[in-house]
């Protein structure tokens, strides 16, 4: 897209292999990524990962965990929403 930041494609890959990883998604990790959480620096394991919103787990109806999508370059809610939103689209 015209004018994007090129930095947002490395973040999305990111998210997206966050919530691969851990099969959750990327938000639910914030809090105990934060300096006094438990899993305080996990953001440098794992080749980097990242621990904000637009990182989505994607699922079957029957629950199985089958990838993940990461958005990112819009406000970190706009990426949570978009990601939720394809999450949800292919349900």
């Amino acid at each position: 897209m015209e004018g994007a930041v090129l930095g947002a494609i490395d973040v999305a890959q990111k998210k997206a292999r966050t919530a691969a990883l851990f099969q959750t998604d990327s938000i639910a990790l914030g809090a105990g990524a934060r300096p006094s959480g438990a899993i305080y620096t996990i953001e440098n394991t794992n080749g980097g990962l990242i621990s904000f919103g637009g990182g989505v787990g994607l699922r079957d109806e029957e629950g199985t965990f089958l990838g993940a999508v990461g958005v990112a370059g819009a406000t970190v809610e706009g990426d949570e929403d978009i990601a939720q939103a394809v999450a949800a689209a292919l349900r």
